[in-house]
């Protein structure tokens, strides 16, 4: 069995460490008081019997919790005593160099903690270790001199999350849509130089992966790009080729037949096009920016963003293309197509691509077959869309569709009713439209309702008012994600704010006013739902029963939003948050702080926002209907999936599933799985075991466990993960249960 040590690495559980700890504290008291060595050992062995059964790889800060209540139980207050303050003066000394202990462990490569923080990141490789190192100092700073000692406490007992602290030292955002059109169209300043507006299709592209990397470098979250802003190239490509064509025909003195030279013109049109796209698909895959990893980049696709029908039909050659690249997926080590974790891709279900008589249906179709195989594209609904995401004077039924920025952050509807007026100083500003995309999201604080419900000991009244007092918590803390970009110059990230991925703003210039108005939003995230609720009632959320107590919490964080937006004129709004590593944390602070409870605490992970518990048995179309309610109260924020077989050989089924998301819910994802052995071959599901109270992964065939020779594609929480999990996301992703 193994423990986590306070620097993150992992080490045998050692009975004997446990047994001399308490002797220590035994012989500082005075004889009539101590413990014998039988209850020393007692205790020990019930310890160590708590350690196995906490379903999860326990830390030494909870193991001394559990010596203390131990000794409790055998009423010798003095040892405990003497045993919490070992514990005090231990910290003491710890406190100057736990940052230098959690460092130079990273380095090491035994940190396990961070070996497993991000499922999209290789702890072994340089960059990433220097993004992390300057991520550890970075978080010392904040959680010492930059945020009140309450937040910071509460952040550390589990009671809400401060999102990625680690980079809030610095003038940074969180996600946002990058306005590629106006880079494209008008012009951009990379790294000094200009560039100017491409002339071809595959210039474009090249262009567009640069500014992904720039942008991906200067700011700590997800960016979406819209595949619309390249199809104008299409036929920028497409002149410029016949003009080629031409002149190759008078070269050679022949005849220029049109319905041949169109032809010509079309194939090597193909052609570009093709070359276009790989160099999007293979540059986001291999770019490293500057904190260690692939961009975070999402790309959408909709048909009806195109502004005529013949920009429609070049943009759909482009996904087109798109989607059969992905499908392709991408070469590893050992020359094996694979799925790759990024870009992910949105796919829009509309009127002219859902239904066999439409003219874009092959397209869904080929969504649908590349869905099975590597897991993306996932799909948003445009009626739905309509139906929710309504800007200032729009009815339901007639509102915007949106990509999201990165995996599931959205903007709030336009509530200007002029596009912002064009604070933003954009180079493609048309005045009275809403306006998306240059917007972006300021940070993100999350709730824990788990905590809340056991911390009211299933007292209703209670429990809103601890609700209340945790929720203005996390006002506090989105404050201090406020107030620290509040200031920021315009110099501080070119690319976002002066050169038109955001804004073209003056040198010098402030960002603040783009912090207002709703021009950008910040979120209030929520976790643990289902267990909140559980514990509250006795049943799931998706009982009839307990679901309206659900939608009451849900009613109730939206209330809150909208009473900080009134007092301060920024968009709060609600997140479903995609707890990725957070999960384990927030399990673990609850078992140490409420014990094992059945049901609630009694697994390492707590269930990521709304979701239906992932081994709670629910067919795919019930799933999909009951969230979608939930995504109608996560306006800040929402995706739901459908845990799938390998469905390659039933796309009908697929297709089934798509034509109901359109109808029924805004933005879904069909989940299987995509893994592969290096060392035997083995192309089907890698297993997860358990191996001395680890979850470790396993190849079938062979009993490979070597993670450097295994490919695993999950998803993780939007992404698709492929570095691997800790044990409480891993143990999450065994117990999930099928919907289809």
């Amino acid at each position: 069995m193994k423990i986590i040590k306070r620097n993150g690495s992992e080490v045998q559980f050692d009975i004997d460490k446990i047994i001399n700890a308490i002797t220590a504290a035994n012989g500082d008291v005075q004889e009539s008081q101590r413990l014998t060595p039988r209850e020393i050992r007692f205790a020990a062995e019930n310890v160590r019997e708590q350690c196995e059964n906490a379903g999860h790889t326990v830390s030494v800060e909870e193991i001394q919790d559990m010596v203390e209540d131990q000794i409790m139980a055998l009423d010798k207050y003095e040892v405990a005593r003497g045993y919490i303050i070992y514990r005090y003066v231990q910290s003491l000394k710890r406190t100057s160099n736990t940052t230098d202990d959690k460092i130079l462990s990273l380095i090491e490569c035994n940190n396990e903690e961070v070996l497993q923080e991000n499922s999209n990141k290789n702890p072994t490789v340089n960059s990433v270790q220097r993004d992390y190192m300057a991520g550890e100092v970075s978080k010392d700073l904040t959680m010492r001199m930059l945020l009140p000692q309450e937040v910071v406490d509460a952040h550390n007992e589990g009671i809400i999350h401060f999102h990625d602290a680690d980079y809030f030292a610095q003038h940074m955002h969180n996600c946002d849509l990058v306005n590629l059109d106006d880079m494209l169209q008008n012009g951009t300043v990379i790294s000094g130089t200009l560039i100017e507006k491409p002339h071809s299709f595959s210039t474009a592209c090249n262009i567009a992966t640069q500014i992904i990397a720039q942008v991906a470098s200067n700011q700590y979250g997800g960016q979406s790009i819209s595949l619309t802003h390249l199809a104008p190239f299409v036929e920028v490509s497409r002149q410029k080729i016949r003009r080629e064509v031409l002149s190759e025909i008078e070269t050679l003195g022949a005849e220029a037949d049109p319905e041949r030279v169109s032809e010509v013109v079309e194939k090597r049109l193909r052609d570009e096009i093709r070359r276009g796209v790989q160099t999007i698909q293979y540059q986001v895959v291999t770019l490293m920016t500057t904190n260690g990893q692939a961009p975070f980049v999402t790309v959408f696709m909709y048909l009806n963003e195109a502004r005529s029908e013949e920009e429609k039909r070049d943009l759909a050659m482009i996904i087109e293309e798109t989607l059969r690249q992905r499908y392709e997926g991408v070469k590893n080590e050992a020359g094996v197509w694979i799925t790759p974790a990024f870009p992910k891709l949105i796919y829009v279900l509309e009127e002219d691509n859902i239904t066999p008589d439409t003219p874009y249906y092959y397209l869904t179709k080929l969504a649908a077959k590349c869905t099975a195989k590597r897991m993306v594209p996932d799909y948003i609904s445009e009626k739905k869309m309509f139906e929710l995401k309504l800007s200032k004077g729009e009815k339901p039924g007639e509102g915007d569709c949106y990509t999201c920025m990165g995996c599931r952050s959205f903007l709030t509807p336009d509530r200007s009713g002029n596009g912002f007026d064009n604070v933003a100083n954009a180079g493609n500003y048309e005045p009275g439209k809403p306006k998306y995309y240059g917007r972006f999201n300021q940070g993100v604080v999350t709730i824990n309702l788990v905590d809340v419900a056991l911390s009211s000991h299933q007292d209703q009244d209670k429990f809103w008012q601890i609700f209340d007092e945790r929720l203005e918590l996390c006002h506090t803390a989105l404050m201090c994600r406020h107030n620290r970009l509040k200031g920021t110059l315009s110099d501080a990230a070119p690319i976002l704010w002066q050169y038109g991925a955001l804004a073209r703003l003056k040198k010098g210039e402030t960002i603040d006013k783009l912090l207002y108005g709703g021009y950008s939003t910040i979120s209030l995230g929520y976790a643990g739902l289902y267990e909140c609720v559980k514990y509250m009632t006795g049943r799931s959320h998706t009982d009839p029963e307990a679901t309206p107590f659900a939608m009451r919490v849900m009613q109730h964080m939206n209330d809150k939003c909208n009473e900080w937006k009134a007092e301060s004129d920024i968009d709060f709004s609600i997140y479903g948050t995609p707890l990725e590593s957070t999960t384990y944390k927030f399990a673990k602070c609850l078992q140490r702080r409420f014990g094992v409870i059945p049901g609630i605490t009694d697994k390492g992970y707590i269930t990521n926002s709304y979701h239906v518990h992932v081994s709670e048995e629910i067919d795919a179309f019930t799933k999909l209907k009951f969230e979608s309610e939930f995504q109608r109260l996560s306006p800040g924020g929402a995706i739901s999936y459908v845990e799938v077989p390998n469905m390659q050989d039933n796309l009908q089924a697929v297709m089934r599933v798509l034509q109901y998301i359109y109808d029924n819910i805004m933005y879904a994802e069909l989940n299987t799985k995509s893994d592969y052995c290096q060392k035997c071959g083995y192309d089907g599901e890698i297993k997860i075991v358990e191996d001395d109270g680890k979850l470790v992964w396993e190849c079938p065939h062979c009993g490979n466990r070597d993670q450097h020779t295994l490919n695993v594609a999950r998803r993780t929480c939007g992404y698709i993960g492929t570095q691997f999990w800790n044990q409480g996301r891993t143990e999450e992703i065994r117990d999930r249960v099928l919907h289809l």
